[in-house]
Parts: C-alpha cells; sequence; structure tokens
C-alpha cells in the first residue's frame, strides 16, 4: 500500500508538504479514496512553523485575532500561528496584543467543553478555529455549536485540508453566517480523491476491501 504513496507539496514553500496514499479506506464518518499524511505538518517544529506563516497570512492585515482554538491536534500549529500574528509591523492589525491557544475537552457525556477558567477567552472574543481536516463539515460544526454557547465570536476558519464545496454552510445560518474558510491544501491538490458513505462508496460497490481504517494522526492495515 505504502509503495503507492506520492507527495503534494505547497507551491510556494515546498518544506509544506504531505504524503498522500491512494487506495480504499474508511473513517468514522465516510469511506475515501486516499489516506491523507497531515501528521507531519502537525508535529514536525519546522514544518509546523512554515505552516503558520502561510496560515496566518489572510489574517495579518485585516482580522483583530483574540483566541485561536485548536482541535484535531494543531497545538503547535496554532501557537505559531498567534506569534506570527502578533509580530511587529506596521500593517499588521494584532501587533502588540495578547493572543491565547485554547484547545477545548470532552466531558462525561462526550460534549466539547471550555474549562471554566478559561471560558473568559472565548466570551465575546474573536476567534479562528484551527482545524486539521474538513471533509464532512460533523466535527467543524460541533465546535461551532460549542463556541456559539460560550458567546465566542468565529472570524476565520483555518485548515490543512478541505474538500467542502465553497458553497457551504455550517449548521447555523445565523451564527455562522459568511464564516471565511482558508485553507493550505484541498481536494483539488488530489486528482481522483473522492469521499462517500459506505453505502454510495464505489470500492465498496465493486467488492474490493478496505486497505485500511483512518484515525486521527494514522491508519490500521486490515
Amino acid at each position: 500500500m505504502e509503495s503507492r504513496a506520492f507527495t503534494v507539496s505547497l507551491s510556494k514553500n515546498p518544506v509544506v508538504k504531505m504524503d498522500v496514499i491512494p487506495g480504499h479506506f474508511s473513517t468514522k464518518h465516510y469511506h475515501t479514496t486516499h489516506y491523507l499524511g497531515l501528521s507531519n505538518l502537525k508535529t514536525n517544529v519546522k514544518v509546523a512553523s512554515d505552516v503558520a506563516v502561510e496560515m496566518a497570512l489572510p489574517y495579518l492585515a485585516s482580522t483583530l485575532v483574540d483566541t485561536i482554538v485548536c482541535i484535531e491536534g494543531t497545538d503547535v500549529i496554532g501557537a505559531y500561528m498567534a506569534r506570527e500574528l502578533m509580530q511587529e509591523g506596521t500593517s499588521v492589525v494584532n501587533a502588540g496584543r495578547d493572543i491565547h491557544v485554547l484547545t477545548p475537552t470532552v466531558n462525561i457525556n462526550r460534549k466539547l467543553v471550555f474549562q471554566t477558567n478559561t471560558q473568559e477567552l472565548i466570551f465575546n472574543k474573536n476567534i479562528i478555529l484551527l482545524v486539521s481536516l474538513m471533509a464532512r463539515g460533523v466535527t467543524v460544526n460541533s465546535v461551532l455549536e460549542c463556541l456559539a454557547y460560550y458567546g465566542g465570536k468565529v472570524v476565520g476558519i483555518s485548515t490543512l485540508f478541505n474538500t467542502l464545496p465553497e458553497s457551504h454552510e455550517f449548521g447555523n445560518r445565523t451564527l455562522f453566517k459568511n464564516i471565511e474558510v482558508h485553507s493550505l491544501f484541498t481536494d483539488k491538490d488530489i486528482p481522483g480523491y473522492k469521499i462517500s458513505s459506505p453505502s454510495e462508496c464505489e470500492d465498496c460497490k465493486e467488492g474490493r476491501g478496505l486497505d485500511a481504517i483512518v484515525l486521527e494522526d494514522g491508519y490500521i492495515k486490515i
């Protein structure tokens, strides 16, 4: 399976790249034609720093940011992104400001929550949501609902990989209207990339077995 792997790099910074393996994969929400190796972008300090530079660009000159909320292991990128947003410069709107980097926790009912001592960093604050992968929008919707519950104002979503159409609307149109999504890579960077429900999966219909089950930062071969 690994022998089929290829690399997709960011054209303006080849250091930022992901390994891609074509095949037949299952996640907890869908089946997909490719495994995306995103973990190095999140855990390699040098690479994560370069990723943060790219992901901070859309916000540098125009967006006030108080808090970056990180999910799916994007904390290292979030910290570097905050540093980029606070850099000195006449056109950097967050220069000299404080930016906090947070990750929600899961309570006993498996709901996303923020602990009491960090809720003040969400309420009435300008928030960037930093995500590893946006495929069906299920996880992002749950985080957005959580942030709305605590009174946060989402000023943008940044993701390493995005396969949602530009016309995608998040759950509550009143709360989440006109949220801009900024993506490092998209499905257009991978020819033939598809996701589908198990019942609509073409590989399943053709009787092809799964190659692996995809976890948050890896896979288990079958």
